[in-house]
Formats: C-alpha cells, structure tokens, sequence
C-alpha cells in the first residue's frame, strides 16, 4: 500500500452530548485512503457517512480522534488554516449539485478557481480544459436550468476538481440520476479521478458502481469495516 492522502484514526462524533437527546454517530471510525486509490464507502442511511465525509474534508471537527491530509495533522490548525486546506486540497460532490442558477456551466467551475487566486483567463481555460473531458465543451455557455441531471452533476464534477486538489470526497454522487444515466455519469468521475491520479473516498447504496472502485468499506454501528 502506497502512502495514505487520508488518515481518520479513532474518530468519534456525537450530537446534544449530555442531554437525554445524545446520539453518538461515529464511535472510533478509523479509515485510510492512499495516494491515488478509490475506496467505496458504503452504509445505509442514517448510519453516518455523511457526518464522516464532513470529518475527512474538514468541514466538521471531531470529538476526539485525529485527521491527516497528506501526512499533516488536522486537529491544531487554525479555522483560517483548516479553510484554506479545504479550498486547495479538497473537492466535494454531493447527491445534488447545487450549482448557481444565475451562471453558467464554464462560469460556475470558474468560480472557485477566482476565489483561491487565479486570473480569469487562467480560470477559464481550466474550465473549458475539464469541461471538455467530460463530454460538455459546447455546453458551457448554459446555464443548469438548460443542462440535463446528468450534465449538471458532469459540471458539479468539474467544479469539485477545478482547484486541483489532492483528495475527492463524493457523497452519493450519482444518486439522484436515473439508474442509466447514472452509470454513464459515474464512468465519466471515474475516468476524470483515474487521469488526475486523484485519491477518493465516494459514499454510495449502489454495490455495483462501488464494485468498480479499488476497495469497498462499509460504516455500521458507528466503525468502519
């Protein structure tokens, strides 16, 4: 096994601690994902994957327990050093694809690359490069409203790698989408993920598209397995 990009040791995640109401989500959820690999994570809802997603791509702490990015440690970073780790070094696809409906395909993959710093042009000749691969170089004067599901979530995609970052995190990423176009969606994250040599951790239900990836676990009772 290569060197891990992602390391979650003893991670433990609970919600209105003390109070009669108190769920424990994550009690020493420990995973490791190496440099280049796509680890499925399978669970059924409720039972914490996203809650674990939000931990690995910092944007929830845990209550105890330690994250790793790339060999670095996580838990003593400031929240203004946590957020600029986010932005550069991680990529978020969700179930939905909560573009911006004011902007189109290229200006919303665009958008987060102006943020972290770069020039328009600069922007804009990535996001015509990643809209390209997935199939949508005539489409990126559209706005989502004008796109198909499958194309918005293709867009979602491009925009999640948009910064270049070194870990994808994807939280049900084609569960939206009709059980074809979700097949040939899903293809198309996994021939941008296996080109950019990228390291993955994608949650879904669907035990057929998790069989195509290079390792599947499961969360169950709060551990992983």
């Amino acid at each position: 096994m290569s060197e891990a990009m992602l390391e979650l040791s003893g991670i433990e995640k609970g919600y209105n601690r003390g109070k009669p109401s108190e769920v424990i989500v994550l009690r020493g959820a420990t995973l490791s994902v190496a440099k280049g690999e796509v680890v499925a994570l399978v669970a059924p809802s409720g039972a914490g994957k996203s809650t674990l997603l939000h931990i690995a791509g910092l944007l929830d702490t845990p209550d105890t327990g330690t994250v790793r990015l790339d060999g670095r440690d996580m838990g003593g970073l400031s929240e203004r050093a946590r957020t600029e780790a986010r932005r550069e070094d991680v990529g978020f696809i969700y179930q939905f694809h909560h573009l911006l409906p004011e902007f189109s395909a290229l200006e919303n993959v665009m958008i987060p690359q102006l943020a972290n710093g770069a020039t328009k042009p600069q922007a804009e000749a990535r996001a015509r490069d990643l809209l390209g691969r997935v199939g949508l170089a005539a489409r990126g004067d559209h706005r989502p409203a004008a796109l198909s599901g499958g194309e918005q979530q293709r867009v979602a995609f491009c925009r999640a790698l948009a910064n270049g970052p070194k870990l994808l995190l994807a939280d049900e990423p084609t569960g939206n989408l009709d059980p074809g176009t979700s097949d040939q969606v899903f293809g198309v994250l996994m021939d941008l993920v296996r080109e950019t040599g990228l390291s993955a951790l994608i949650a879904t239900h669907n035990l057929e598209l998790a069989a195509r990836m290079d390792r599947v676990v499961r969360l169950s009772a709060g551990q992983v397995t």
